[in-house]
This record gives C-alpha cells, sequence and structure tokens, in this order.
C-alpha cells in the first residue's frame, strides 16, 4: 500500500483558527484505515511535488501580501493539478488565493492564482459567527470570520447551502465551491474533525476507492449537537 502524501501548502502564512487541524484530521482518518501517510510542508520557494491531497488554510490580508509574488510562481502548477481532479481542500483566505483577485477596502486590485474563475472583494463589516450548511455530502457546521465577499462565476458551483451564518458573501446564501474535486469553504474550526462525512467524502476522492468504516460516535454527536444548536 503506497504513502498517502498530505501537502500543506504555506502552513506558516495561512494558519488561522486551528485550521492546521484539518491536516491532523485527514491524517488520523487514514491511520484508522491503516493507510500511511505524510504531511509535506510547502512554503514560500518550495516547489509543489505530486501529492494526493493538498490542504491551504485561511489568512489575513497581510499574509496575502506576503505570499501573493510566490503564488504568482506556483499559479501554473496549482491550476493544472485543480485541472487534473487532484483531491485539494482550501479555507477562507486560502479559498480566496484561488480565484482571480481580492480587491481591497482602498479599492487595490490583488492578482491572485487565477485558479479558478471567481473573485473577492473586501466588505465594510466583517462576517463573523457560527455557520450550518447543507451539501450534497450532508449538513456542515462550522465558525466563519472573514470580510471578504466572494462571488462565484456561472461556471462553478457552491459547495452548499447556507442554512445560517453568512456563506460566501451574505447575499446569495452559496458557501464554498466545489469544482472536480476542490474543496472550497469559509468554515474554520477546524471543520473536518465536527464534520466527518465531508472529512471521508475527500478522503474518498483522493484515494478513489470505498472507505472502510470507522466508528464515529463521537464526533457525530458532536457534529449533530452543534448543527442542533446553531443551524
Amino acid at each position: 500500500m503506497k504513502k498517502i502524501k498530505i501537502v500543506h501548502l504555506y502552513p506558516d502564512e495561512m494558519n488561522l483558527y486551528g485550521d492546521s487541524g484539518n491536516v491532523l484530521c485527514l491524517y488520523n482518518r487514514l491511520a484508522r484505515r491503516s493507510y500511511k501517510s505524510e504531511i509535506v510542508r510547502v512554503g514560500i520557494g518550495d516547489k509543489i511535488p505530486n501529492f494526493d491531497i493538498m490542504f491551504i488554510g485561511g489568512g489575513q490580508d497581510r499574509e496575502m501580501q506576503i505570499i501573493k509574488r510566490d503564488l504568482k510562481r506556483k499559479s501554473a502548477t496549482l491550476s493544472y493539478y485543480v485541472e487534473q481532479g487532484k483531491t485539494v481542500l482550501a479555507i477562507c483566505g486560502g479559498y480566496q488565493i484561488l480565484g482571480d483577485y481580492y480587491k481591497t477596502t482602498s479599492g487595490e486590485i490583488v492578482s491572485l492564482s487565477s485558479c479558478l474563475p471567481f473573485h473577492t472583494v473586501s466588505g465594510e463589516e466583517r462576517m463573523v459567527g457560527n455557520t450550518v450548511f447543507s451539501t450534497p455530502f450532508g449538513t456542515v457546521v462550522g465558525f466563519e470570520n472573514h470580510a471578504g465577499k466572494t462571488y462565484l462565476s456561472d461556471k462553478l458551483k457552491p459547495l452548499g447551502t447556507v442554512v445560517s451564518g453568512f456563506g460566501n458573501n451574505g447575499e446569495d446564501k452559496t458557501e464554498g465551491l466545489l469544482y472536480k474535486n476542490t474543496f472550497c469553504t469559509y468554515a474554520h474550526g477546524p471543520v473536518l474533525p465536527k464534520n466527518p462525512a465531508l472529512a471521508d467524502e475527500i478522503l474518498k476522492r483522493a484515494l478513489k476507492t470505498d472507505l472502510q468504516p470507522i466508528d464515529d460516535k463521537f464526533e457525530n454527536l458532536c457534529h449533530d449537537s452543534l448543527v442542533k444548536k446553531f443551524g
């Protein structure tokens, strides 16, 4: 059995609100099924190796400015892997950098990777709080904290529909996006430990096989209680 490679892109710059816990969650859920995996940290100046799963966490405007030059150098590689159907999970700022641009409150246009046709505009007020949204893989619960309003092109479909909270922009009830095997969301938390069904959907797509069931009794109790409380 091959070792599953999990690439953590910009782990130092893009790691708000415990987002790196998503990487640990995937690693743990693989181990519980007897898969060996390794976590490869890819930072500024590093080349992106071939991978089974890529994770990109959240970052603020300052971090976006820090990585933007390196991101341009990595854009072609990122776009290639997204189009090839590699499995990617991107959270908040990590989600935003896969789009065309970010417009700041001062009107500056920050060009991003253009992996996917969407853009983000900084809003006047932050969208903060617990969020619940429905997806094809079940209801997802998380915590959002973003000023950016993301707008998808007609070519893209959202990951889910907002039940409570703000989602992509607080206007159209969309949350995140799902393109091929690229999952994007504004849900921090970290999101995967509280949503084992979503975690396993990501793993199934990466492994290209059905997964052996594992005992998610406590994870599901946590998930269900949070959905009931915030949904």
